[in-house]
């Protein structure tokens, strides 16, 4: 966690700053005031809990927004039972959405045992209109609500709900979007040893199942040097890998008043002193670039992993989808990869029983997935997302057709990726070492450059250290390995 404000030096007799991020330091500042006065008659310090549903962009603002309240004075816990308990949303298929109402029912239980908890809703479901009327109407309990456009603001709302006179009042604070990117807040790492960080925020593709676009906004992207400057102060504190993170990192810096590549962001990260990986994800196929394509060659710091979203392999689908490429395109640009990074590991993600797709299609995706030989693919059962155009479209596939199609391709691609994901057994690879392993406290498990899993036997202490592993066996989704030292020693 990092601070460019401190707290104690915020005049509080003043008037809040209008500019950001010092507005909300002084809202931090406020909030500190309660958390100390909670201090003096708890004989403690009030807790928080934060969960997070959907994606990696989704892990790291909570990262953001625990970093504020651990600054504030709250402390953490993972238990529901807290005095601050906040969720924040995906909203990327239905389901997800009615998986938050059932968690808030039960949490509306506990909060009728302590009406003083506070609870508050953020994220992408927030941005919903008819989401936040019926949470409204539905669960009256529920204290703060906020949208993806304004996360920063945590603190000024926090203060907002905790100063109001009357304690059932819901304070509610939506954005229809935003061209603000807030810098320099705190945050509060889930790993010392790595850390995601955002190069852009929304998206512009608009492919016609996703609602991303709509509660995401537009694409924005971040100043590079704002980005570096970040990457340099998470080394200083202990990271060997990033995650450069963005609905579609290929467009980076479209957006900026001097535009740069993606290729060229990746060229200034590498130049960090101390960071040995980079990752980043997602890469749209439509423009993934030659330029990338031979940064990654050259890099001695890009790890070999690309994430390249099929969705299908048919590419009158494919133009339904709007998704801008064809299948003849992908594998052209699958092939131009592997050509120039043999080594690299290729992963995808597919959507089965998309609205119209025949068998001919099905059969069209199940034939790239043979050609292309990903080393793994997420596979989708498509389902009706409301607010996007392919909700509306006709002949919806039945749900007993998807699923026998989603079982066959989910065996194709375990058959495919077998074939090619265990190439690496019986050599000795570097590991970044990441935890205990849940299962077995005797082994560690960590993961590849190319972002296969690897359990080993070895000390906690290894944790966070690149270590070389020598590859015993491969299991179909990971490896087992052994400390090339340890296999030496014997």
């Amino acid at each position: 966690m990092y601070n460019e404000i401190d707290l104690d030096k915020i005049d509080m007799n003043a008037e809040p700053p209008a500019e950001e991020p010092a507005r909300q330091y002084y809202f931090m500042a406020k909030c500190r005031e309660w958390v100390q006065e909670f201090e003096r008659i708890h004989g403690g310090g009030p807790t928080a809990c934060i969960q997070t549903f959907g994606c990696q962009m989704n892990a790291k603002d909570s990262e953001k927004l625990a970093g504020i309240l651990v600054a504030v004075g709250f402390d953490e816990t993972n238990s529901e039972d807290a005095d601050f308990v906040l969720y924040n949303t995906c909203t990327v298929r239905e389901n997800a959405n009615q998986r938050v109402y059932g968690r808030l029912g039960q949490l509306g239980v506990i909060k009728k045992k302590r009406p003083d908890m506070i609870i508050a809703l953020c994220g992408c479901m927030m941005q919903e209109k008819e989401v936040v009327d019926k949470i409204k109407a539905s669960y009256r309990f529920v204290d703060l609500i906020f949208g993806t456009h304004n996360i920063f603001q945590l603190p000024e709302l926090l203060c907002r709900c905790l100063m109001r006179e009357n304690p059932k009042k819901l304070v509610a604070e939506i954005w229809d979007g935003t061209d603000k990117i807030v810098e320099s807040l705190p945050a509060e790492r889930k790993y010392a040893f790595k850390s995601g960080v955002n190069i852009m925020f929304g998206c512009n593709n608009f492919c016609s199942y996703c609602i991303v676009p709509y509660v995401r906004g537009r694409e924005r992207s971040r100043n590079p040097k704002e980005i570096i400057r970040e990457i340099e102060m998470l080394v200083a504190d202990g990271v060997v890998e990033v995650m450069l993170l963005g609905q579609n990192v290929n467009s980076y810096g479209k957006t900026l008043t001097n535009p740069i590549s993606f290729a060229q962001l990746l060229q200034l990260a590498e130049q960090v002193e101390g960071l040995e990986r980079i990752r980043f994800m997602t890469s749209h196929p439509k423009d993934l670039s030659d330029e990338l394509i031979e940064v990654m060659k050259r890099s001695k710091k890009i790890c070999p992993h690309l994430h390249l979203p099929l969705q299908s392999g048919s590419s009158r689908i494919l133009k339904q989808m709007n998704r801008n490429y064809t299948k003849e395109q992908y594998l052209e640009l699958a092939a131009k990869i592997k050509n120039a990074i043999p080594e690299i590991s290729l992963t995808t993600d597919i959507i089965v029983g998309f609205p119209g797709e025949t068998e001919e299609d099905f059969q069209e995706t199940m034939e790239v997935v043979e050609k292309v030989g990903f080393d793994s693919a997420f596979t989708f059962v498509y389902s009706i997302r409301t607010g996007t155009p392919a909700a509306v479209m006709d002949n919806q596939v039945p749900e007993d057709v998807v699923k026998e199609r989603f079982d066959r391709l989910l065996k194709q691609v375990q058959t495919t990726s077998a074939k090619v994901s265990g190439r690496q057994v019986h050599t000795v690879q570097k590991v970044l070492v990441e935890e205990v392993n849940s299962h077995d406290s005797r082994l560690l498990t960590g993961r590849l450059e190319n972002n296969t899993v690897v359990h080993f036997p070895g000390e906690p202490q290894l944790i966070g250290t690149i270590t070389q592993v020598f590859l015993d066996e491969f299991k179909g989704f990971y490896y087992m390995g052994t400390i090339v030292q340890d296999r030496e020693e014997r």
